[in-house]
């Protein structure tokens, strides 16, 4: 009866604007920084770019696609999410599967779930990182970018809480039918843990898809860029572009860009797959994220 008083009523209406409001606040500077990307250098530089764009161009988003190079760093990131989620994904559950367990069947697992905490607050350095992987012959190699990442410690710690909040009768179900680790693993818990799966796919998809200081480090050529370092690049250079040997078609199109208008619109190229990609994961990404993370 309560859902019908009038104070319930004003309840409701005060959460919708609420959040009205608050989706609004996020939704102005994504909006803003679109008009950015679509309006003219001159335009930006005089601050008269608000929610719409002025002097409407596609100039910036013309110096970025007309580079070769773009289609081979879009490519190199496409590989390296596949690749990349893939072995993130496969450490993530063998590491966070044992460590799962009670100490009274893994007696190790305090001592190896300590090591890989240590991991996420110590690190080598960037040096020594750099050494390892020139030593291991990875450089200007995609594995460079994705095995010096293969175990996320956090997706592990997700993962692995997800795994104890689970019913352990269906466990012992399965040991009761002659299945093994693996078997449990395969059959029993992988299927029930789509929502906490689909979480730490995404992690690894966005983590992936918009890192580039790696790729700027590790790759010697500039034809393996990921596409977040090549965008990066292509910043700097319109930062630091020399006017000497510019063609007239090359001085045009440079005076309707800025540094502001390239940047929004790598932003949005970036930005592009992930949108596509998580509609289909967001109805398991709050569960898994909460449940992965309330039971220590």
């Amino acid at each position: 009866m309560h859902h019908t008083t009038k104070a319930y009523r004003c309840f409701i209406i005060f959460n919708y604007v609420i959040l009205t409001i608050l989706a609004l606040l996020c939704l102005f500077p994504i909006v803003n920084i679109l008009a950015i990307s679509f309006s003219s250098s001159e335009a930006v530089k005089a601050g008269s770019v608000t929610f719409w764009p002025v002097d409407f161009t596609l100039s910036s988003y013309q110096y970025i696609l007309e580079h070769k190079q773009f289609l081979n760093s879009f490519g190199t990131s496409l590989l390296r999410v596949v690749l990349g989620v893939l072995v993130n994904l496969v450490c993530t559950i063998l590491v966070a599967y044992p460590l799962s367990k009670e100490a009274d069947k893994f007696r190790s697992r305090t001592v190896y779930a300590w090591i890989f905490v240590f991991t996420m607050l110590f690190s080598g350095g960037l040096i020594p990182g750099y050494l390892i992987v020139k030593e291991a012959g990875l450089l200007d190699s995609i594995w460079a970018l994705i095995l010096p990442g293969a175990v996320p410690i956090f997706n592990v710690l997700l993962m692995l809480n997800f795994f104890r909040g689970l019913p352990k009768e269906l466990e012992e179900a399965s040991w009761r039918d002659g299945a093994g680790h693996l078997r449990t693993l395969w059959s029993v818990y992988l299927p029930i843990s789509l929502p906490s799966i689909a979480t730490v796919t995404l992690f690894a998809l966005v983590g992936h898809w918009n890192a580039w200081f790696d790729g700027m480090i590790y790759m010697k050529s500039p034809d393996h860029y990921p596409l977040a370092t090549y965008l990066q690049s292509m910043l700097q250079q319109v930062q630091t572009i020399s006017t000497d040997s510019m063609t007239f078609e090359d001085a045009a199109l440079l005076n309707q860009i800025s540094d502001r208008t390239t940047q929004a619109s790598q932003i949005f190229l970036s930005v592009i797959p992930i949108l596509l990609i998580y509609p289909f994961l967001q109805r398991y990404f709050v569960h898994g994220l909460v449940v992965g993370s309330v039971k220590g």
